[in-house]
């Protein structure tokens, strides 16, 4: 087995359960699943594809919530151990960034958070005059939450920043989509100095067959690995009963991420279980966010299940890599 480093803080309270005994699978589920259920606000309709981070030796987080309108909403978490979560009862109220005008809030989805230099920076689906896009915002508290300009052009989905500057700049993942709910989907590396001018766009990848043929997406923030820069990314397939989203993991140069180094053939966590499978919308599994641990090698992925609660499962870098090896496109 191929020892592969991890770059970032330790993290020796990352949430962790060892694989179940018997067990073969490179990705295996907490099996106290799901962790935070659809109700754990009053007002909540379903808890789902939300981002989370370590904060001063606890963990924080911002979280789609769906509400009883069905209006898509993200709200700030706070959790001691990474497993039980208390959620602010109101929305996210955005203040305007210093120096930007008051940006547009039209609606809040599938969050990711990194920190970068100084400060956690949040991107999301915002809606741009009524079209979805990805919003960029920042927070050095989980208090208070300053917005910047949106990255893009409506239309886009799934902005996925880089955990660090590459080659100077800003970096960003993304999937640009159409209206409605995008028949397809491809990944693309964007860049930026000030993180509001957005540039020098590469096509990463593309779907490919199988469980990832009708379109792909980033999922959480891409891990700064001695192999490359490793991503773990949903896939869809078009079932005769409709869409079905899977995870699968890809690395990427680390100089010039838009270069696919490998890419997993077979797909690494897949809707199996009954929350997984039954939901607001069947046959989901929805990477947003991911822990390291450096010193283990332990990765804990946070994932939506069937839009509509939030699961744990977890991997060790090493094992990922070696499936990557063994079985890439």
């Amino acid at each position: 087995m191929k020892k592969t480093a991890m770059t970032g803080p330790d993290l020796p309270n990352i949430p962790w359960e060892e694989r179940p005994r018997g067990a073969t699978d490179v990705v295996w589920r907490y099996s106290k699943n799901p962790i935070i259920p659809r109700d754990l606000l009053p007002s909540s309709n379903s808890i789902f594809n939300s981002a989370v981070v370590p904060y001063q030796g606890e963990f924080r987080g911002v979280f789609r919530c769906d509400d009883k309108r069905r209006a898509m909403q993200l709200h700030a978490g706070r959790s001691q151990d990474g497993l039980r979560w208390r959620l602010d009862p109101e929305r996210i109220r955005f203040q305007p960034a210093e120096g930007f005008e008051p940006t547009e809030w039209g609606y809040g989805y599938d969050p990711r958070v990194v920190w970068i230099e100084d400060r956690y920076y949040i991107t999301w689906c915002n809606a741009l005059a009524g079209w979805p896009t990805i919003g960029v915002a920042y927070t050095h508290d989980f208090e208070t939450f300053y917005q910047m300009e949106n990255a893009f052009l409506p239309f886009n989905r799934n902005g996925v920043l880089f955990p660090r500057r590459v080659n100077g700049n800003y970096a960003m993942l993304s999937r640009p989509s159409d209206r409605g709910h995008t028949p397809f989907g491809e990944i693309y590396y964007s860049e930026s100095p000030d993180m509001t001018y957005w540039g020098k766009h590469r096509l990463v990848m593309r779907p490919a067959g199988g469980w990832q043929s009708t379109k792909i997406g980033a999922g959480p923030v891409p891990i700064e690995t001695s192999e490359g820069w490793l991503v773990f990314y949903h896939g869809v397939l078009t079932s005769c009963n409709g869409f079905v989203y899977s995870m699968g993991a890809a690395l990427l140069d680390i100089d010039r991420p838009w270069e696919v180094v490998r890419r997993t053939e077979p797909y690494l966590l897949h809707p199996r279980e009954l929350y997984e499978r039954v939901g607001d919308v069947p046959n989901v599994v929805f990477p947003c966010a991911a822990l390291t641990d450096p010193i283990t090698g332990r990765i804990a992925i946070y994932y939506g299940a069937a839009d509509t609660v939030t699961c744990l499962s977890f991997c060790r870098v090493d094992e990922v890599i070696d499936f990557l090896e063994a079985h890439s496109l």
